[in-house]
């Protein structure tokens, strides 16, 4: 670098074309692995192709998740994406009741799908499925009956 004209080049130049930000994360056996959460409730889920069978702690969703309502929000991912019937689905799910963790493996189905094809990013990301919904119990006050309520008011 003998003067300032070789700085000017060095920033026109063309970037290098650098690896894709979302890169397929396959394990050995061929599946992609993900961790879903939703207010206490944690689900590991493993995506593998197959014929659309989805086992949830060893049973099948549809005992596991006895109500239609929690079914149709595990299912909804893999509707949106137009993928019915092409994936297994294994979950572990823990803590929580059914309607955080059905909301869990939901989560962690989508972060699954996108690891096993990056592809359906853009439609799983619109359909919010791959964000985490924080909502959680707000904790109890010292002084209240419950997190805000207080006790009932005496004036004698």
């Amino acid at each position: 670098m003998a003067d300032l004209s070789s700085l000017k080049d060095l920033g026109t130049a063309a970037p290098e074309a650098s690896a894709p930000v979302h890169v397929r994360k396959v394990d050995a056996q061929g599946r992609s692995y993900a961790t879903g959460k939703r207010k206490n409730a944690v689900a590991r889920v493993w995506v593998k192709p197959g014929s659309g069978k989805i086992v949830i702690n060893g049973r099948d969703f549809t005992t596991y998740f006895a109500r239609p309502v929690l079914q149709m929000i595990l299912q909804q991912p893999i509707v949106a994406a137009a993928r019915t019937g092409q994936f297994d689905i294994v979950a572990t799910v823990a803590g929580g009741g059914l309607s955080g963790q059905a909301g869990a493996v939901r989560h962690g189905l989508s972060k699954a799908l996108t690891y096993f094809e990056p592809g359906l990013r853009a439609v799983l990301k619109k359909g919010g499925f791959l964000t985490r919904d924080s909502r959680v119990v707000e904790r109890k006050k010292y002084g209240k009956a419950k997190a805000r309520r207080s006790f009932q008011f005496s004036k004698r």
